[in-house]
């Protein structure tokens, strides 16, 4: 086990001092807590026992570009044998939040016997669309080349997103191999294909008629629908659903438009017989996978589907 984690710390490399680039702290855990407690009086942010099992090494550098370093955090399950993979991707309207926000989850999940991955991506002031995506994908085929160091078994990979994350994991899951949303400057030779989506409350569709984006769409996708209709298309899951999707899971709050094109990116699902499922927390608000009761309930649903697509 120490040589694990001598050969994690090295890969980690060391965080370069201060790097200049525009950050929005606006969507925490706590301002997120804040802004429900009066709402929801019993809500409580979950206190996570450590496993002994689980290998924990943060802040790995899997990309650089001239002062620009991307990081992510993995929770490894300790086993001798390859474990199935779970890419995690935290919200913030593409513009705010940061990869710790999924470290609760990612602990719990691996748990179970996964090796989780909580993903920093350059946000909407620093890059617009589609460099996020570009991020996540290039992070996944880094987990694959060093697949033996993380115990990763690299044809079970899941992609998990919360909000704006959802919305990415579902895309990220969609275009499989699909060269028009892969980093051309990437010579891994791995692939960043992905064999399960979990979208927790993303859009599925931006220009839809249960789709109320608007702002925080409009800034990351570069302009409005008018100004940049392709981009509000492509970034879609939806326009890219068809018979090599991965099978999928919802997790969702009862509010319609954070699961808008859901059900006709379904319709699609079910005429390929692909697997779904969709998992709805009533009387729940956007960002309930951060707080009690509904914590515990999202973790279960993911490792329930995931054990069923990977083990």
């Amino acid at each position: 086990m120490r040589k694990i984690i001598l050969i994690l710390f090295l890969l980690s490399g060391a965080i370069n001092a201060q790097q200049t680039y525009p950050v929005d702290t606006s969507y925490t855990v706590k301002s997120t807590y804040a802004k429900l407690i009066k709402k929801y009086p019993s809500i409580t942010i979950p206190v996570i026992e450590k496993n002994k099992n689980l290998i924990q090494i943060k802040d790995i550098i899997y990309f650089k570009e001239n002062e620009r370093t991307l990081h992510f955090d993995a929770f490894v399950y300790n086993t001798k044998k390859q474990n199935p993979a779970v890419i995690m991707i935290h919200g913030g309207g593409w513009r705010s939040g940061d990869k710790t926000q999924m470290n609760a989850l990612a602990e719990e999940i691996a748990s179970y016997g996964y090796s989780c991955f909580t993903i920093e991506y350059r946000l909407s002031l620093e890059a617009k669309y589609p460099y996020g995506v570009y991020d996540v994908k290039n992070a996944i085929k880094f987990i694959k080349d060093n697949a033996a160091k993380f115990k990763v078994d690299p044809d079970k990979i899941a992609v998990l997103g919360c909000s704006s994350g959802g919305q990415m994991a579902a895309l990220i899951g969609t275009t499989n191999e699909n060269p028009t949303f892969e980093d051309a400057s990437n010579q891994s030779k791995s692939s960043s294909k992905v064999n399960a989506i979990i979208d927790i409350d993303g859009v599925l569709a931006f220009r839809h008629p249960e789709s109320s984006e608007g702002e925080m769409a409009s800034f990351w996708l570069g302009g409005s629908y008018d100004e940049k209709p392709e981009n509000w298309k492509n970034a879609s899951a939806l326009s890219h659903t068809d018979k090599n999707t991965p099978p999928t899971l919802f997790i969702n709050s009862s509010i319609d438009r954070f699961h808008a094109g859901r059900d006709d990116m379904i319709k699609i699902l079910n005429q390929y017989k692909i697997y779904n499922e969709v998992q709805t927390l009533e009387n729940s608000p956007h960002s309930f996978w951060f707080f009690e009761p509904w914590f515990y309930k999202t973790t279960d649903f993911t490792v329930q589907f995931l054990n069923k697509i990977f083990k």
